[in-house]
Protein backbone atom coordinates (compact mmCIF):
# COMPACT_ATOMS: atom_id res chain seq x y z
CA UNK A 1 0.00 0.00 0.00
CA UNK A 2 1.21 3.50 -0.83
CA UNK A 3 0.96 6.38 1.60
CA UNK A 4 1.24 10.15 1.36
CA UNK A 5 3.95 11.49 3.67
CA UNK A 6 3.91 15.11 4.85
CA UNK A 7 7.06 16.30 6.62
CA UNK A 8 6.98 19.43 8.76
CA UNK A 9 10.27 20.76 10.08
CA UNK A 10 9.54 23.10 12.98
CA UNK A 11 10.97 24.19 16.33
CA UNK A 12 10.88 21.34 18.86
CA UNK A 13 8.47 23.01 21.34
CA UNK A 14 5.79 23.07 18.63
CA UNK A 15 6.02 19.35 17.80
CA UNK A 16 3.07 18.36 20.01
CA UNK A 17 0.79 20.87 18.31
CA UNK A 18 1.96 19.94 14.81
CA UNK A 19 1.41 16.24 15.62
CA UNK A 20 -2.04 17.11 16.93
CA UNK A 21 -2.97 18.87 13.68
CA UNK A 22 -1.65 15.99 11.55
CA UNK A 23 -3.93 13.60 13.42
CA UNK A 24 -6.81 16.06 13.24
CA UNK A 25 -6.49 16.16 9.44
CA UNK A 26 -6.56 12.38 9.11
CA UNK A 27 -3.03 11.01 9.58
CA UNK A 28 -2.97 7.28 10.31
CA UNK A 29 0.40 7.65 12.01
CA UNK A 30 2.85 10.35 13.07
CA UNK A 31 6.58 10.07 13.74
CA UNK A 32 8.82 12.69 15.33
CA UNK A 33 12.61 12.94 15.13
CA UNK A 34 14.40 15.70 17.01
CA UNK A 35 17.79 17.11 16.13
CA UNK A 36 20.70 15.28 17.74
CA UNK A 37 24.00 17.10 17.62
CA UNK A 38 27.25 16.75 19.53
CA UNK A 39 26.46 19.75 21.74
CA UNK A 40 22.91 18.71 22.65
CA UNK A 41 22.77 17.25 26.19
CA UNK A 42 21.19 13.83 26.72
CA UNK A 43 19.66 12.90 30.05
CA UNK A 44 21.72 10.11 31.66
CA UNK A 45 20.61 10.72 35.26
CA UNK A 46 19.10 7.24 35.50
CA UNK A 47 21.76 5.48 33.47
CA UNK A 48 19.96 5.84 30.14
CA UNK A 49 21.92 4.96 27.06
CA UNK A 50 21.24 6.08 23.52
CA UNK A 51 21.57 4.21 20.26
CA UNK A 52 20.19 7.04 18.18
CA UNK A 53 22.81 8.50 15.82
CA UNK A 54 23.46 12.16 15.19
CA UNK A 55 21.44 13.61 12.32
CA UNK A 56 21.47 16.68 10.13
CA UNK A 57 18.21 18.19 11.37
CA UNK A 58 18.67 21.86 12.12
CA UNK A 59 19.57 22.35 15.83
CA UNK A 60 16.49 23.06 17.92
CA UNK A 61 14.14 21.76 15.23
CA UNK A 62 12.23 18.50 14.79
CA UNK A 63 10.93 16.62 11.77
CA UNK A 64 7.29 15.69 12.24
CA UNK A 65 6.01 13.26 9.62
CA UNK A 66 2.36 12.40 9.06
CA UNK A 67 1.20 9.43 6.97
CA UNK A 68 -2.07 9.55 5.04
CA UNK A 69 -3.86 6.91 2.97
CA UNK A 70 -3.41 7.15 -0.79
CA UNK A 71 -7.02 8.30 -1.34
CA UNK A 72 -6.49 11.41 0.85
CA UNK A 73 -6.84 14.83 -0.81
CA UNK A 74 -3.30 15.57 0.28
CA UNK A 75 -3.01 19.05 -1.25
CA UNK A 76 -6.05 20.16 0.75
CA UNK A 77 -4.53 18.70 3.92
CA UNK A 78 -1.26 20.52 3.27
CA UNK A 79 -3.11 23.83 2.84
CA UNK A 80 -4.94 23.36 6.15
CA UNK A 81 -1.73 22.35 7.90
CA UNK A 82 0.25 25.36 6.69
CA UNK A 83 -2.53 27.67 7.91
CA UNK A 84 -2.68 25.96 11.31
CA UNK A 85 1.10 26.11 11.82
CA UNK A 86 1.17 29.77 10.79
CA UNK A 87 -1.42 30.51 13.50
CA UNK A 88 0.47 28.72 16.29
CA UNK A 89 1.99 31.95 17.74
CA UNK A 90 -1.46 33.13 18.80
CA UNK A 91 -1.65 30.04 21.05
CA UNK A 92 1.79 30.67 22.51
CA UNK A 93 3.79 28.25 20.35
CA UNK A 94 6.63 29.17 18.01
CA UNK A 95 7.21 26.88 15.03
CA UNK A 96 10.16 28.97 13.86
CA UNK A 97 10.99 28.90 10.17
CA UNK A 98 8.75 25.94 9.49
CA UNK A 99 9.13 24.05 6.21
CA UNK A 100 6.83 21.54 4.54
CA UNK A 101 7.41 18.75 2.03
CA UNK A 102 5.46 15.83 0.57
CA UNK A 103 6.41 12.38 -0.70
CA UNK A 104 4.87 9.00 -1.46
CA UNK A 105 6.14 5.95 0.44
CA UNK A 106 5.39 2.25 0.78
CA UNK A 107 4.32 0.58 4.04
CA UNK A 108 7.73 -0.94 4.60
CA UNK A 109 9.42 2.42 4.18
CA UNK A 110 8.00 3.83 7.40
CA UNK A 111 5.92 1.43 9.49
CA UNK A 112 8.93 -0.30 11.05
CA UNK A 113 11.84 1.99 10.22
CA UNK A 114 11.71 3.83 13.56
CA UNK A 115 12.13 0.60 15.54
CA UNK A 116 15.90 0.60 15.16
CA UNK A 117 16.01 3.72 17.35
CA UNK A 118 13.76 2.42 20.15
CA UNK A 119 15.89 0.55 22.70
CA UNK A 120 15.24 -0.46 26.35
CA UNK A 121 14.95 2.77 28.31
CA UNK A 122 15.10 3.28 32.06
CA UNK A 123 12.70 6.11 32.84
CA UNK A 124 12.62 6.06 36.65
CA UNK A 125 14.21 4.37 39.63
CA UNK A 126 12.05 1.28 39.10
CA UNK A 127 10.57 1.44 35.59
CA UNK A 128 12.22 0.37 32.35
CA UNK A 129 10.45 0.34 28.98
CA UNK A 130 11.40 -2.59 26.77
CA UNK A 131 10.40 -2.85 23.11
CA UNK A 132 8.90 -6.25 22.42
CA UNK A 133 11.49 -6.98 19.72
CA UNK A 134 14.50 -6.33 22.00
CA UNK A 135 16.12 -8.82 24.41
CA UNK A 136 16.79 -7.46 27.87
CA UNK A 137 17.69 -8.95 31.28
CA UNK A 138 16.16 -6.88 34.10
CA UNK A 139 18.05 -6.04 37.26
CA UNK A 140 16.71 -7.07 40.65
CA UNK A 141 13.65 -4.98 41.53
CA UNK A 142 13.37 -3.50 38.04
CA UNK A 143 9.81 -3.24 36.68
CA UNK A 144 9.55 -3.89 32.94
CA UNK A 145 6.92 -2.41 30.63
CA UNK A 146 6.73 -4.39 27.38
CA UNK A 147 5.77 -2.05 24.56
CA UNK A 148 5.02 -2.08 20.86
CA UNK A 149 3.53 1.39 20.30
CA UNK A 150 2.71 0.82 16.63
CA UNK A 151 1.25 4.03 15.23
CA UNK A 152 0.12 5.36 18.63
CA UNK A 153 2.13 8.02 20.44
CA UNK A 154 3.87 7.08 23.68
CA UNK A 155 7.17 5.19 23.81
CA UNK A 156 8.40 6.83 26.99
CA UNK A 157 11.24 8.56 25.16
CA UNK A 158 9.49 11.94 25.07
CA UNK A 159 9.98 14.08 28.20
CA UNK A 160 6.24 14.38 28.86
CA UNK A 161 5.75 10.59 29.05
CA UNK A 162 8.87 10.07 31.15
CA UNK A 163 7.70 12.84 33.51
CA UNK A 164 4.35 11.11 33.98
CA UNK A 165 5.91 7.72 34.71
CA UNK A 166 8.31 9.16 37.28
CA UNK A 167 5.51 11.14 38.89
CA UNK A 168 3.26 8.06 38.99
CA UNK A 169 6.05 6.20 40.77
CA UNK A 170 6.00 8.78 43.53
CA UNK A 171 2.20 9.02 43.76
CA UNK A 172 1.10 5.38 43.80
CA UNK A 173 1.13 3.68 47.17
CA UNK A 174 -0.78 0.53 46.18
CA UNK A 175 -4.41 -0.42 45.52
CA UNK A 176 -5.49 2.80 43.77
CA UNK A 177 -8.14 3.04 41.09
CA UNK A 178 -7.09 5.35 38.25
CA UNK A 179 -8.11 6.86 34.92
CA UNK A 180 -5.60 7.48 32.11
CA UNK A 181 -6.96 10.16 29.76
CA UNK A 182 -5.45 10.10 26.26
CA UNK A 183 -3.81 6.73 26.81
CA UNK A 184 -2.06 6.49 23.41
CA UNK A 185 0.01 3.31 23.52
CA UNK A 186 -1.31 2.49 27.01
CA UNK A 187 2.10 3.07 28.59
CA UNK A 188 0.88 5.12 31.57
CA UNK A 189 -1.98 2.74 32.38
CA UNK A 190 0.44 -0.19 32.26
CA UNK A 191 2.98 1.66 34.38
CA UNK A 192 0.34 2.56 36.96
CA UNK A 193 -0.70 -1.07 37.48
CA UNK A 194 2.90 -2.33 37.54
CA UNK A 195 3.61 0.25 40.24
CA UNK A 196 0.71 -1.01 42.36
CA UNK A 197 -2.61 0.49 41.17
CA UNK A 198 -5.42 -2.05 41.34
CA UNK A 199 -7.52 -1.04 38.32
CA UNK A 200 -7.18 1.53 35.53
CA UNK A 201 -9.62 2.85 32.94
CA UNK A 202 -7.64 3.90 29.84
CA UNK A 203 -9.41 6.35 27.50
CA UNK A 204 -8.58 7.69 24.05
CA UNK A 205 -10.59 9.20 21.21
CA UNK A 206 -8.29 7.77 18.50
CA UNK A 207 -9.35 4.23 17.47
CA UNK A 208 -5.73 3.44 16.52
CA UNK A 209 -4.67 4.29 20.07
CA UNK A 210 -7.46 2.13 21.52
CA UNK A 211 -6.26 -0.84 19.46
CA UNK A 212 -2.59 -0.21 20.29
CA UNK A 213 -3.24 0.18 24.01
CA UNK A 214 -5.36 -2.98 24.10
CA UNK A 215 -2.57 -4.99 22.46
CA UNK A 216 0.13 -3.59 24.75
CA UNK A 217 -1.97 -4.34 27.81
CA UNK A 218 -2.29 -7.96 26.61
CA UNK A 219 1.48 -8.13 26.05
CA UNK A 220 1.97 -7.20 29.71
CA UNK A 221 -0.68 -9.65 30.96
CA UNK A 222 -2.82 -6.89 32.45
CA UNK A 223 -6.14 -7.26 30.59
CA UNK A 224 -7.92 -8.08 33.87
CA UNK A 225 -6.67 -4.87 35.51
CA UNK A 226 -6.90 -2.32 32.67
CA UNK A 227 -10.01 -1.53 30.63
CA UNK A 228 -9.60 0.45 27.40
CA UNK A 229 -12.47 2.52 26.03
CA UNK A 230 -12.82 4.99 23.19
CA UNK A 231 -13.85 8.30 24.69
CA UNK A 232 -13.56 12.03 24.13
CA UNK A 233 -11.69 12.91 27.33
CA UNK A 234 -13.95 11.78 30.20
CA UNK A 235 -17.04 11.72 27.99
CA UNK A 236 -17.68 7.98 28.42
CA UNK A 237 -18.28 8.65 32.13
CA UNK A 238 -20.53 11.65 31.58
CA UNK A 239 -22.75 10.29 28.80
CA UNK A 240 -25.61 8.66 30.65
CA UNK A 241 -27.64 7.98 27.50
CA UNK A 242 -26.55 4.55 26.37
CA UNK A 243 -22.90 4.85 27.37
CA UNK A 244 -21.35 1.44 28.13
CA UNK A 245 -20.73 0.67 31.78
CA UNK A 246 -17.09 0.68 32.86
CA UNK A 247 -15.49 -1.49 35.53
CA UNK A 248 -13.73 1.52 37.06
CA UNK A 249 -16.37 3.77 38.60
CA UNK A 250 -15.88 7.32 39.84
CA UNK A 251 -14.84 8.55 42.25
CA UNK A 252 -11.27 7.31 41.71
CA UNK A 253 -7.99 7.83 43.53
CA UNK A 254 -5.96 9.14 40.63
CA UNK A 255 -6.30 10.69 37.17
CA UNK A 256 -3.36 11.05 34.80
CA UNK A 257 -3.41 12.98 31.51
CA UNK A 258 -0.46 13.43 29.18
CA UNK A 259 -1.98 15.67 26.52
CA UNK A 260 -1.77 19.22 25.21
CA UNK A 261 -2.06 22.02 27.75
CA UNK A 262 -4.99 23.48 25.82
CA UNK A 263 -6.89 20.20 26.22
CA UNK A 264 -5.98 19.90 29.90
CA UNK A 265 -7.59 23.29 30.47
CA UNK A 266 -10.83 22.11 28.85
CA UNK A 267 -11.74 19.42 31.38
CA UNK A 268 -10.16 20.34 34.72
CA UNK A 269 -13.62 20.62 36.31
CA UNK A 270 -14.51 17.13 35.04
CA UNK A 271 -11.36 15.72 36.64
CA UNK A 272 -12.29 17.33 39.94
CA UNK A 273 -15.71 15.68 39.66
CA UNK A 274 -14.41 12.12 39.17
CA UNK A 275 -11.74 12.24 41.91
CA UNK A 276 -12.25 11.17 45.49
CA UNK A 277 -11.56 13.79 48.18
CA UNK A 278 -7.82 13.64 48.63
CA UNK A 279 -7.38 12.23 45.11
CA UNK A 280 -4.45 13.08 42.87
CA UNK A 281 -4.39 14.57 39.36
CA UNK A 282 -1.17 14.27 37.35
CA UNK A 283 -1.21 16.55 34.30
CA UNK A 284 1.65 16.44 31.81
CA UNK A 285 2.28 17.46 28.19
CA UNK A 286 2.71 21.07 29.30
CA UNK A 287 5.36 23.20 27.64
CA UNK A 288 6.91 25.86 29.86
CA UNK A 289 5.05 28.73 28.17
CA UNK A 290 1.72 27.20 29.31
CA UNK A 291 2.77 26.48 32.89
CA UNK A 292 1.13 29.56 34.40
CA UNK A 293 -2.11 29.00 32.47
CA UNK A 294 -2.44 25.40 33.69
CA UNK A 295 -1.55 26.36 37.25
CA UNK A 296 -4.21 29.09 37.22
CA UNK A 297 -6.79 26.64 35.81
CA UNK A 298 -6.04 24.04 38.48
CA UNK A 299 -6.26 26.57 41.30
CA UNK A 300 -9.47 28.08 39.93
CA UNK A 301 -11.08 24.63 39.90
CA UNK A 302 -10.19 24.13 43.57
CA UNK A 303 -7.11 21.94 43.25
CA UNK A 304 -4.07 22.29 45.49
CA UNK A 305 -0.68 22.23 43.74
CA UNK A 306 1.28 19.47 45.49
CA UNK A 307 4.30 19.37 43.23
CA UNK A 308 5.57 20.15 39.77
CA UNK A 309 8.25 18.14 38.01
CA UNK A 310 10.36 19.34 35.09
CA UNK A 311 12.35 17.75 32.31
CA UNK A 312 13.98 19.94 29.70
CA UNK A 313 11.30 22.57 28.90
CA UNK A 314 8.31 20.41 29.92
CA UNK A 315 6.33 20.47 33.15
CA UNK A 316 4.08 17.97 34.92
CA UNK A 317 1.76 19.07 37.73
CA UNK A 318 0.74 16.95 40.70
CA UNK A 319 -2.50 18.44 42.00
CA UNK A 320 -4.70 17.28 44.85
CA UNK A 321 -8.43 17.47 45.42
CA UNK A 322 -8.98 18.78 48.96
CA UNK A 323 -10.09 16.26 51.56
CA UNK A 324 -13.67 16.56 52.82
CA UNK A 325 -12.69 18.13 56.12
CA UNK A 326 -10.64 20.73 54.24
CA UNK A 327 -13.54 21.45 51.87
CA UNK A 328 -15.81 22.12 54.79
CA UNK A 329 -13.31 24.22 56.70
Amino acid sequence: MRWHEITVTALEPSQEMVSHYLYEYGAAGVSVEESWTEDKPRDTSLGQWYDKPLNDIRPGYAEIKGYFTEDTEIEAVLTLLKKAVAELPQYGYDAGEATFSMAEVQDEDWADAWKKYFKPLRVSERLTIKPTWEEYTPREGEVIIELDPGMAFGTGTHPTTALCLRTLEGAIRGGETAIDVGTGSGILAIGAVKLGASRVLALDLDPIAVTSATENIKLNGLSDAIEVRRSDLLGVLNDEAGAPATAVKPPVDLVVANILAEIILLFIADVMEVLKPGGIYIASGIYKNKEEDVEAGLLAAGFEIIDRVRQEDWVAFVAGKPKEDEEGA
